[in-house]
This record gives C-alpha cells, structure tokens and sequence, in this order.
C-alpha cells in the first residue's frame, strides 16, 4: 500500500511538472504579443475557478483600500490578472533575452542608486516584493551587468524547483536556499556583492516582527533588518513596473535606505522591518494593479487576534 501511493506521488510531481514544462516551453516559442495575450487570458480563466484566491484577494483590498468602490477593485484585480499573464510569458522567454536585445523590454530608471549602494563597498541588500514583473526584474539587471544572488523559496514540486531557478540562473543569477542562507549571504556580503529579497509575503513568527502595512499590523520577515544591521549593507529599493506609455518594464531604484540605529538592537530591527514596510507600501499604493492581492499577507495574527481570513463559509 505505501508503495502504492509512494508511485501515485512521485507520478503526480511528474505530471505537475510536465504540464508547467509544456506551457512555458509553448509560451517560449510564440511570438512575445501572442504569448502575452494567451498567458494573460489563462490566468483570468484559471482565477475564476479559484474562489479561496477571490476571496483573500478580496479581503485584502478591503483592508488595504475600504474607501474604494467594487468597480475600483474589479480593475486593479484584473490588471493584477493580466500583470501575473504577461510575467509568465516573460519568464517563459527568458533563454531569449540577452545583453543586446534587453533594452527593448525593460529600461533602467534611478540606476544611480543602485550604484551609489555599491560604490560603498558593504554589499547591497536589493529591497523588492512582488511587484510588477519580479521575476523578469532581478534577470534582466543581471542582463545588465549586475547579477545578484536572490532568496529562494522551494517549491514543493522538487522538479518543477529546479526547473524554474535553471531559467532563473540563465543571466548570472544564483539561489541561496534556506540551508545555506546564513553562510552564504554572509560571505556575499563580505565580496560586496549583491542579495536580492522579497520582503512583502507573511513570515513565520519565528522569523517576523509585526508592523503595520496598510494600517494592520502584518507578520514580517526580518531578515533584511538583521544582516543589514550586521553588515552595513546599503538596502536600495528596487522593483519592475509596466510602463503602458513607455510600452515597456521600467526597473525603477530608489535610493538607498538610511539605517535606524538607536543601540537598542531588538528596537532597531522592529524600526527598519516597518521602514521597508513602509517604503513597500507606497509602492503598492502607486501601482495597486501590481501587486498580488491573492497572498494572505495577514494570516498570521498576534496571540488572540481573530483570523483575518475565514474560509469557513462560503465554500471557499
């Protein structure tokens, strides 16, 4: 019986894998406009059958949003929709890409503050979430000469794992996995070298502080906070936007991230977690069609707060 299901398992991961294989190798050989439009409407078509997605999508424009209408969240929902449809595509196509043809995809906005980070000599902590294109933007900066090392997280599927960080890795790129983070991100930044993040997703507690985002408090990594504070690292903000008037992605830095330090530590790591926070959610706010609305960002709650989202009803 174990060997059973052990073989309904492993059969399983091999035809997840195969499915994602096939598309994203489709989407690669069609041309961008066509692969765009097709990734973009499977995703709508996929959403619709997706009710707990609606539903936390739904809950968290509440939260972050209660001012706006239905209609208002309908259209930033499908535009984010569309956003994720046009990234598959990107990231299907990225064999494609190189140092000469990257320009007309994506263009470099504030460059300078990701050079000033580096001209101090500490290594750069690049700032992101899942904003805009995030798979295309670390890939395509190191298109540009500046590739970096990014935080991965597994993906259950072990073939579909290797799969995606092999297409990740084609412009220079390299993962740290959690069994060599702290190592690893500590000899990157001895080099001076770079070390992307993503800093928007709920965290476990044993890794989070709570701060408010969107004026609730959120479980939040503190990873940044720590190894920036350790090393001195320059935090710049980074993250890739479509640009409709420009027709392409801008990868858009900001500048780098003044340092609290006040020689309390534990207070210094709570004050800068809510400083990226912060600067995250005014990234949000100013493309709100760009961010993944569909993550629970809110689900892990302080000792006897209610659960903010409650699938219990509604068949969700």
């Amino acid at each position: 019986m174990v060997h059973f299901f052990g073989m309904g398992a492993a059969m399983k991961e091999w035809l997840e894998y195969a499915a994602v294989w096939l598309i994203v190798k489709w989407l690669g050989v069609l041309p961008r406009p066509t692969a765009r439009g097709f990734a973009a409407a499977l995703t709508q078509s996929v959403y619709v059958f997706l009710p707990r997605w609606q539903k936390t999508a739904q809950i968290n424009l509440s939260i972050a949003f209660p001012e706006w209408s239905d209609a208002q969240r309908k259209s930033v929902l499908r535009g984010m929709l569309r956003n994720l449809g046009w990234m598959a595509a990107e990231f299907a196509r990225f064999p494609k890409y190189s140092k000469e043809n990257v320009g007309g995809i994506i263009v470099l906005d504030g460059h300078e503050n990701f050079l000033e980070g580096q001209r101090r000599g500490k290594g750069v902590l690049y700032l992101t979430g899942h904003i805009g294109a995030w798979e295309l933007s670390s890939f395509a900066h190191a298109l540009y000469g500046f590739p970096l090392h990014y935080m991965a997280r597994p993906i259950e599927n072990r073939r579909i794992d290797a799969f995606v960080n092999s297409n990740r890795c084609l412009s220079g790129n390299r993962p740290i996995f959690k069994n060599e983070s702290a190592r690893l991100t500590l000899k990157v930044m001895k080099e001076a070298g770079t070390i992307g993040i993503l800093a928007d997703h709920n965290t476990m507690p044993s890794e989070a502080v709570f701060v408010d985002f969107f004026g609730r408090l959120a479980s939040t990594t503190t990873g940044i906070a720590r190894l920036a504070l350790h090393t001195d690292a320059a935090v710049v903000p980074g993250y890739a936007v479509w640009d409709e008037r420009l027709g392409k992605y801008r990868l858009r830095f900001e500048p780098p991230v003044e340092l609290i330090r006040t020689g309390d530590a534990e207070r210094d790591i709570l004050e800068n977690t809510q400083k990226f926070t912060k600067i995250l959610e005014d990234i949000i706010r100013k493309y709100p069609d760009q961010w993944i609305w569909v993550h629970g960002r809110w689900n892990t709650r302080p000792s006897g707060e209610p659960p903010v989202y409650d699938f219990s009803r509604g068949g969700a």
